[in-house]
Parts: C-alpha cells; structure tokens; sequence
C-alpha cells in the first residue's frame, strides 16, 4: 500500500534503517556469539535472550524495508494552502474550550503528538481534510464532541 510521506520523514527512516543494520545488527550478532561460546545454549539466558532482541531487529528492519518500498514523498511545491490535506499545518480555534491549537496533518508514520503532528487516520484529521479557513467542523473524539474553526492553513 503507497504511503505518502514527507522527505525529512523519508530521511528519517532511511537513517534509522542504516543505524539498525550497520550498528545493532553486529552488536546483536556479537553478543549472540559471546553467548554461544559459554556452552550448553539449551540453559544459557544470554543466549536466549540475545536471539530474541535480534528476531525484534530483525522484524523491525524488514517492516522500515516495506515501508520504504511503499513510501512516496510529497513534493511541497504541489501542495496549496487553501483547503486542509495531508502536510497542512492547521490553526484552529477550540470554540467547546475556547482555546488555540496548532496541529499539522501527517501520514501516521510520521505523527509525533508532542510536536503537534497529528496522523492523518485520527478522528480530528479526518474531520479537518478539505476543510477552509473559516469554516467550523464538529469533530466527535473519545472525549466526545469538539467545534473548531479553523483559522489559518499553511503547508508545513
């Protein structure tokens, strides 16, 4: 399935991918021979556990692989601001709590709630996509109902 993803995301993955093969790759390798030289490997927790840390690299690196495969990257200059999309980074007023807020929209591999990325699979994504400036949306979250006006849009 094609994912779209922006090119810091795209740069992220590739270097995470690098770090999990050229350096916890080998230390995992090395620690499982370490292991394996202290004997019987049937009562040897060292052992053990070093070849589960390494099927959870290696399940790890084959799912960045995939999803590198599948990964597109978004060229901002196509993007516009004038309706709510995927890289858009939207202002908003809370009207239910009168507050502001200020998320922009990613692909969920991408989200990082405490930087204000939100994936573009929550409740308050959704309800925001092709969505204007000025126009008001009520969004249903587990906290229940939220009415937003959206204030500002720009591409990230």
């Amino acid at each position: 399935m094609i994912e779209y993803i922006s090119q810091e995301g795209y740069d992220k993955m590739v270097a995470e991918l690098h770090e999990l093969m050229t350096v916890e790759r080998p230390r995992i390798s090395e620690a499982i021979s370490e292991a394996r030289d202290k004997g019987d490997l049937s009562e040897n927790f060292e052992y053990h556990a070093a070849k589960r840390e390494q099927g959870k690299l290696e399940g790890r690196i084959d799912r960045l692989k995939v999803k590198l495969t599948n990964a597109r990257i978004i060229e901002r200059n196509r993007l516009t601001a004038d309706a709510v999309q995927l890289f858009s980074t939207v202002k908003l007023t809370d009207l239910t709590h009168n507050r502001e807020m200020k998320y922009t929209i990613v692909n969920p591999m991408e989200a990082d709630f405490s930087t204000g990325k939100i994936s573009i699979k929550t409740p308050i994504a959704q309800g925001l996509l092709k969505k204007r400036v000025g126009d008001i949306v009520e969004i249903k979250v587990p906290a229940g109902m939220l009415k937003l006006r959206i204030d500002n849009i720009s591409i990230m």
